[in-house]
């Protein structure tokens, strides 16, 4: 039987349209291809994003900004020595990316410049780090992306 030129397009068109769907079903079904939002209250901080360009330009126009870097047992934040410990205050926030369920914040309760992180409470992969804190009722903001 000849097949005409028509009805090879439609069949065609059928098929193209039933591996299309095959894919989107697949993959809004598969947990591997779960992707969590950045944030839950996306909007809500957009609204405040100027305010958040001028804590990180405050942060860059200290003498000395806060630094981080690998140790063997975890992660160091390090704060400048010019400040005063008891005028700090915010909190240190790592978002992970890929598992909203690894994020996790700590609240700053500087004893010493430097702020030691386990190895138990990082996985390996990309990190960003936020720390977000005030001295002397200025806000500052300090942004890294790590891989651990």
């Amino acid at each position: 039987m000849k097949i005409n030129w028509g009805t090879g397009i439609v069949i065609g068109m059928a098929l193209f349209i039933t591996f299309i769907m095959y894919l989107v079903i697949n993959m809004l079904t598969d947990t591997k291809f779960d992707h969590d939002l950045v944030t839950e209250e996306y909007y809500q901080k957009e609204l405040h994003y100027q305010e958040e360009i001028d804590a990180e330009n405050n942060a860059f126009s200290l003498e000395e900004n806060i630094s981080d870097r690998r140790v063997k047992d975890g992660w160091i934040v390090e704060f400048p020595k010019n400040l005063e410990l008891s005028k700090i205050s915010g909190n240190l926030n790592f978002y992970r990316p890929s598992d909203a369920e690894l994020d996790f914040n700590i609240p700053l309760e500087l004893t010493s410049h430097q702020i030691f992180i386990s190895d138990k409470n990082l996985v390996n992969g990309r990190w960003n780090i936020n720390i977000h804190w005030e001295y002397e009722e200025t806000p500052y903001l300090y942004k890294n992306e790590i891989v651990y």
